[in-house]
C-alpha cells in the first residue's frame, strides 16, 4: 500500500486583498492582472492569448493549448470590456510593424502550411506583446513575443509588496482565488471545473474544502442564536 499523499491547500487571497494589489499595479500588468484573475487563467495562458481569443461580441475569452489540453470558454469580464484602448494601442504597433517590414508572428506548422500569410494577420498577434523585438532561433526573423513571464512575475512581486499583504502571493494565486471566489457566491463546482479546464473533479474539489474551511469563522454556537 502507498502512503497517502498529503493533500496541499493553496493561499487564497480574499476579495480586497484582490483589489488592493490590483489598484497598485500599473499599466499593461495592471490589465494582465485583472484578465489573470478575472479569468481564472494560469500565467502560461494569459502570455499566449491572441487578439483573435477576445470576443467583444459574445464577451468570450476562448483558451487554448492549455495545460490539460482541453480548450475552454471563460466570461469575459465587463471591465475589462469596457477598457478598448489596449486593443487599438495593439493594432497601432503592429501597423507599424509592418510598415517597417515586421509584423510576423511564429505560427504551429500546420496552421502556417495551411494559411501562409496568417503569421501576419492583426488577429494572430499576442494580445500582450513586448516592447522590442525578439531574434526566433529557428527561423532567424525579428518578431515580437509576448511579455515574459519573468517579467510580470518580477512586477507582481514588487506591487504585492507595497499592498503589504503577508501571504505567500504568485501568479497562480488568482487562480485559485478565482475558483473560490466564484465557489462563495453559489457557482456550483461542475461549472468551476469547466472554467478551470481541470480533467477530473477532483482537482476542483480542493476548493470545496477551502471555503468550508473558511466558513468555520460563521460557526456560532447555538446559545449565541
Amino acid at each position: 500500500m502507498r502512503a497517502k499523499r498529503k493533500e496541499h491547500v493553496p493561499v487564497v487571497l480574499t476579495i480586497n486583498e484582490v483589489q488592493q494589489i490590483i489598484y497598485y499595479m500599473n499599466g499593461i500588468y495592471k490589465l494582465m492582472l485583472q484578465l489573470l484573475y478575472g479569468c481564472g487563467l494560469r500565467l502560461n495562458e494569459l502570455l499566449n492569448l491572441k487578439i483573435k481569443d477576445i470576443d467583444f461580441g459574445f464577451d468570450n475569452v476562448y483558451v487554448f493549448d492549455s495545460k490539460s489540453q482541453k480548450d475552454r470558454v471563460v466570461p469575459l469580464p465587463q471591465k475589462i470590456k469596457e477598457d478598448k484602448i489596449h486593443i487599438k494601442e495593439v493594432r497601432k504597433i503592429h501597423q507599424d510593424d509592418l510598415s517597417k517590414g515586421f509584423g510576423e508572428i511564429k505560427l504551429p506548422q500546420a496552421l502556417e502550411q495551411k494559411y501562409p500569410n496568417a503569421n501576419k494577420e492583426f488577429k494572430w498577434q499576442f494580445l500582450f506583446p513586448m516592447k522590442q523585438f525578439s531574434k526566433d532561433p529557428v527561423s532567424g526573423k525579428f518578431m515580437r513575443f509576448h511579455v515574459l513571464a519573468s517579467t510580470f512575475t518580477r512586477n507582481l512581486k514588487s506591487e504585492v509588496d507595497k499592498s503589504k499583504i503577508e501571504k505567500k502571493v504568485t501568479s497562480h494565486t488568482f487562480r485559485h482565488s478565482y475558483a473560490t471566489h466564484l465557489l462563495q457566491k453559489g457557482v456550483d463546482i461542475r461549472t468551476i471545473q469547466e472554467l478551470l479546464g481541470h480533467k477530473d473533479i477532483s482537482t476542483t474539489m480542493i476548493y470545496v474544502h477551502i471555503v468550508r474551511d473558511l466558513n468555520k469563522n460563521n460557526i456560532k454556537s447555538p446559545l449565541d442564536f
